[in-house]
């Protein structure tokens, strides 16, 4: 943004989320740049939805099942340009309609006050910054943290910067531009990861069924490994409880920020000497060893490792592509897919016999995934940093700190 100055007049403004607007540029209440649009009655018209991170699209590209009501005569009308929130407006559910269709009932819809010129795009990205969303957060009101909605009668009591529709048309053109150049750059770096993670797992196939040069020994997975079925309907103060959501795929890390799940009286007891394998959809890859005793869902097979093979040895081996693919082409039920331990259990694992022999291939192993992991590292720091260069260029052009190349001589 080192390219990008400031106007060459400011006015103050007494406003908390700004304190100066360039020359012309105004700060208006709600009410005088927008009204409510309330049209009902339009069922047979295209289900769209309020994404966080797609803005308005139509329903049917989201890769997740309809929820709405079979009922749509309460749905609003929605036309080209207007813009639209949702409950969820505070983390980002905002956006402008490409087209005609109806939303939720849930949701407002926004219009130009007639006699107003403006250029929707550009309160598309006002709207989705993290200074509008946090003034947002002292007008909405309910009970559910994340959902509680912003009423038209207290959105409009708002205020939001009104410059001069050639400058809003400017700033959009710009930020269009931009902001295309940063999605394809995130675009092509998280490619980039993709691709990490298929050599990360191409080297423990590799280095896990190679040739170990060495004696080994050849068992079904049921001879080296315990099945650990104690349940529980019980769970103790602070004991923690896995399930499938806590889990990534194919790296076994447990991530609890995903919240409180639900706990199932149905709850397997485990310790830091098993491995938790997941049977439903085995195609996710779902495999954890532990460092904390616990609580898991039913779903998960609890396997103790026998003292014949190391417990992180027996991980990589249920992890490589060739037994998930295995696991995962002899599953039963079409809308949840699940494995048996009968059919897993029969699985043959071929292992060194020498555990000085499994522990030097774990470690090859480690020393890869490290290069691997620090190279992921690099790349999620470049993602992040422009992301954070997005919001700071969109914040400084909405709030008039900085003016595009078009405006260099305002």
């Amino acid at each position: 943004m080192a390219t990008l100055q400031p106007y060459k007049k400011y006015n103050p403004v007494k406003y908390d989320y700004v304190a100066a607007l360039p020359d012309g540029w105004k700060l208006l209440p709600n009410i005088a740049i927008f009204q409510e649009r309330i049209e009902r009655g339009y069922e047979n018209e295209e289900l769209l939805s309020v994404t966080i991170g797609r803005g308005i699209i139509k329903q049917s590209e989201l890769d997740k099942k309809d929820s709405s009501t079979l009922d749509k005569s309460k749905y609003l009308l929605v036309y080209p340009d207007d813009l639209v929130y949702s409950m969820r407006f505070r983390q980002g559910a905002s956006g402008y309609s490409n087209y005609k269709g109806i939303v939720s009932p849930a949701c407002t819809v926004l219009r130009a006050r007639k006699g107003v010129k403006l250029n929707p795009r550009f309160y598309y990205y006002m709207f989705r910054t993290g200074f509008y969303k946090n003034y947002v957060e002292r007008y909405a009101y309910g009970i559910a943290d994340g959902q509680m909605p912003l009423r038209y009668t207290d959105f409009k009591r708002m205020y939001s910067i009104f410059p001069p529709i050639e400058m809003q048309n400017s700033i959009v053109e710009y930020l269009d531009k931009k902001n295309n150049e940063i999605d394809k750059f995130i675009k092509n770096k998280e490619r980039l990861i993709e691709l990490l993670e298929e050599q990360r797992r191409e080297c423990i196939d590799t280095t896990i069924n190679g040739s170990f040069n060495s004696s080994t020994d050849k068992k079904p997975l049921k001879y080296i490994a315990r099945l650990i079925s104690e349940q529980t309907a019980k769970r103790k103060d602070g004991e923690k409880y896995l399930a499938l959501e806590n889990i990534q795929s194919w790296t076994g890390k447990i991530e609890f920020s995903v919240g409180e799940v639900e706990f199932e009286n149905n709850a397997k007891r485990f310790n830091t000497t098993d491995i938790l394998f997941n049977k439903l959809r085995p195609y996710l890859a779902k495999v954890v060893i532990p460092d904390f005793n616990g609580l898991c869902g039913s779903e998960f097979l609890v396997l103790r490792p026998s003292k014949q093979i190391l417990r992180e040895f027996l991980f990589y081996k249920l992890i490589s592509r060739s037994l998930i693919d295995f696991v995962d082409s002899s599953t039963y039920g079409t809308k949840m897919p699940r494995a048996s331990w009968e059919t897993i259990g029969k699985i043959e694992i071929e292992f060194p016999i020498k555990l000085t022999i499994q522990q030097g291939i774990i470690s090859k192993i480690k020393e890869e995934e490290s290069k691997n992991h620090f190279l992921r590292l690099k790349v999620l720091k470049e993602i992040a940093s422009i992301k954070e260069y997005r919001e700071a260029l969109i914040t400084d052009l909405i709030t008039g700190k900085r003016r595009v190349p078009q405006l260099q001589m305002v």
